[in-house]
């Protein structure tokens, strides 16, 4: 396993239903986060687009390797010379009128090197609060990962939270990345609690990049952007509105709570 600590950053947004109002906004986020020394960068669920109802996402969804979104997080990666996994874009489904919700993940080279389509869909419906993603979005059938220089990254989009035998499914990571658009009212039951479970249990780093705020659609999402390490210790939040989060993945200390506490290897299903 490697030694060296790795700065990574999650960038909290309010997005809007202009996707390149969201565009400025990630430029300026993320130069922030390369300017503090972050090597990896994740961005929320829903980053490019917050439609004013959802099926706005349906004119923007793009094919693979192909389309403004892509082409925009590849040359940001490339730029800043940074892992970017890209929250979540609207990609082409094989089902008319539906999309998939798909994270894209790119090298420091801008190279696509993994993709993941959110598996799990977030429906909810109490007193004045109705969604259901199953709508206009396709699940996706496949857990991913990827090797990056200080271990694997397994990837989770928002509502994938509650559903502790995904990340089993991943292998040993380092890192589990959580990119959301958690609602105020799931979000301020469940949000926290939730992502220091999985660090626990799965004994490694989370970082969750989460939309924050009111948007232009009536829409209120929970925010608290964080990073918790493998104790299950939040070493960074923000709270609410535009800005990141910034720690270090330190794989020294991931190893040392590994070896005082070796439940991964106590496993017996």
């Amino acid at each position: 396993m490697p030694t060296d600590a790795i700065k990574v950053a999650a960038v909290q947004m309010v997005s809007t239903p202009v996707v390149e109002e969201n565009f400025s906004a990630v430029r300026r986020l993320i130069g922030d986060a390369a300017r503090q020394g972050a090597q990896l960068v994740l961005l929320p669920e829903y980053w490019p687009i917050m439609g004013m109802k959802e099926s706005d996402k349906l004119a923007h969804a793009e094919q693979l390797d192909a389309g403004p979104i892509q082409k925009f997080m590849a040359e940001i990666a490339r730029e800043h010379r940074i892992w970017l996994i890209g929250g979540t874009l609207p990609m082409v489904a094989p089902e008319a009128d539906k999309v998939l919700n798909t994270m894209m993940v790119y090298n420091p080279q801008g190279e696509h090197v993994v993709r993941y389509d959110k598996i799990h869909l977030f429906s909810f419906t109490k007193d004045n609060e109705s969604y259901d993603e199953a709508r206009t979005i396709v699940h996706g059938t496949k857990v991913a990962s990827f090797e990056a220089p200080f271990g694997r990254v397994g990837l989770s989009v928002c509502y994938d939270l509650r559903f502790p035998e995904l990340y089993r499914a991943m292998g040993d990571c380092a890192l589990i990345v959580m990119p959301a658009a958690f609602t105020y009212t799931t979000g301020k039951a469940h949000w926290e609690i939730l992502l220091r479970a999985r660090a626990i249990e799965n004994q490694c780093y989370v970082l969750a990049a989460a939309q924050g705020g009111h948007h232009p659609n009536g829409r209120r999402t929970w925010g608290h952007s964080m990073l918790i390490d493998p104790w299950g210790e939040v070493k960074s939040v923000l709270p609410e509105g535009e800005g990141i989060v910034i720690g270090d993945v330190d794989p020294a200390h991931l190893q040392r709570v590994r070896e005082s506490l070796p439940a991964l290897k106590h496993r017996k299903l």
